[in-house]
């Protein structure tokens, strides 16, 4: 059975990449005939496809991120290369992608190595089906939540930066800096030997149970506004790209994931309820003071 839902969700991967492309294609540039990030998208895929193959045979997932970070890199760099003539908003969204998947690319990698696995895959590295459906949903993943910026960077259509786009790298900035700031946070709790089996409760993730998701929601909305301006006609369907990573983190992979293994590590703790009782999940928010949370 899990076979069969494994193969259904990678044929609906790719006819929802495939949908995507064909719609934010629309008033795109053409590279050697092909459009410009219709061949940004193909590359996103292939990239996972070929790195999936020795991951399969050797049953590791210690690279996964990693690829899925340098998949980022990769067709933004393609897509600004193959540029005609390269204007000041491709370039910033360019710098804003590779910024964000520099960093990330190298927290998660530094993360499972020093932890070794990823327990996500402790099962599914060994179903062939399955593997290659986390895989290709990562492919997926990389062709929607860069869908507004790689738009924008391909586009016919070059206009002012504008205010919009100001917001926008503000909001940017602002989701970026929460990120590293809750990830450093929560990777600093984890070295202190007196927390190896506490749940952090400081610094951010005092404002909120998810704060680095928070910020990466955040930091997609940011690039999503930069390329706004430059879209049109069915370009517009790109800005899917900071919903679908909301619906992601909130409903599929993220927090409900992490919320079952935080659930049966400290269920039964009573300052675990708590926290969980006057913390929101996601959106930021100051926490109570110690004597209302302690009552």
């Amino acid at each position: 059975m899990k076979t069969k839902q494994s193969v259904i969700a990678i044929a609906a991967s790719i006819c929802t990449a495939f949908f995507v492309v064909i719609a934010c294609s629309d008033n795109g540039l053409n590279a050697s005939g092909i459009k410009l990030f219709a061949l940004c998208s193909i590359l996103a895929f292939l990239i996972q496809w070929i790195c999936f193959i020795p991951s399969w045979l050797f049953h590791t997932e210690k690279f996964f991120d990693l690829i899925g970070s340098a998949t980022y890199l990769t067709i933004t760099i393609v897509s600004l290369i193959a540029l005609p003539e390269v204007d000041a908003r491709s370039v910033l969204l360019g710098l804003m992608i590779c910024s964000w998947g520099l960093r990330l690319g190298a927290f998660l990698f530094a993360r499972i190595k020093a932890v070794g696995h990823d327990a996500r895959f402790d099962l599914m590295k060994y179903n062939f089906a399955q593997f290659l459906m986390t895989w290709t949903i990562q492919g997926l993943w990389v062709v929607l939540t860069t869908s507004a910026a790689l738009s924008a960077i391909t586009s016919n259509s070059k206009k002012d930066f504008g205010w919009v786009g100001t917001i926008g790298v503000i909001t940017w900035l602002l989701g970026f800096i929460i990120e590293i700031v809750s990830d450093e946070q929560k990777r600093r709790f984890k070295l202190d030997p007196k927390n190896q089996n506490s749940f952090i409760n400081r610094g951010l993730w005092a404002w909120s149970q998810h704060p680095n998701y928070f910020g990466e929601i955040v930091l997609w909305v940011g690039v999503s506004l930069v390329a706004l301006p430059a879209l049109s006609g069915w370009q517009y369907i790109s800005l899917i790209s900071p919903i679908f990573v909301f619906v992601l983190l909130t409903k599929i992979s993220g927090i409900p994931m992490l919320d079952s293994a935080a659930k049966k590590r400290w269920g039964e703790d009573l300052e675990f309820q708590k926290y969980k009782e006057v913390t929101p999940v996601l959106f930021l928010k100051p926490p109570r003071r110690q004597s209302s949370f302690n009552s």
